[in-house]
């Protein structure tokens, strides 16, 4: 089982002090790749507007603009709140990025009331990600918010 706190503390290790926004969500992309298992992306879309666009992330290319309300990324951008799809083909509008993806987690990260991104990690395993992940995930993402302070 992961360890978030862990996890969360490498973050931290990473990326205190360092000003570079674009820097800091690459390697907390990198950082998420190399530690969960089971997962073949993990990333960031950044709100510009009533749009994500495609920032920092590892995994095979992915989709550059998604609305707000659309797909997993748009819908928990809109909802703000985090949104976990045991079978992405059973999402009402999926935007299917990489086939081999059944499985989805997504979280939104803040500043103050306002989205300004989502983590977006994807499994290809349906079921793979619980509300033990929501939560250290959620966690993982407060930390990331401090990018943009």
């Amino acid at each position: 089982m992961m360890d978030y706190k862990v996890l969360n503390g490498q973050l931290k290790s990473l990326t205190e002090g360092v000003p570079h926004r674009v820097a800091n969500l690459a390697n907390a992309a990198a950082l998420l790749y190399g530690a969960l298992e089971n997962i073949n992306w993990a990333g960031f879309y950044i709100a510009e507007g009533e749009k994500l666009t495609l920032g920092p992330f590892q995994g095979k290319p992915a989709c550059i603009e998604i609305p707000f309300g659309k797909g997993v990324c748009g819908t928990a951008a809109a909802e703000k709140h985090t949104v976990v799809v045991d079978d992405v083909h059973e999402f009402p509008g999926h935007i299917a990025c990489d086939g081999a993806s059944l499985s989805e987690i997504v979280v939104p990260i803040f500043h103050g009331e306002t989205v300004v991104a989502v983590l977006d990690i994807d499994s290809p395993l349906k079921g793979r990600f619980t509300s033990f992940d929501a939560k250290g995930l959620e966690e993982f993402a407060r930390t990331v918010e401090n990018f943009w302070n």
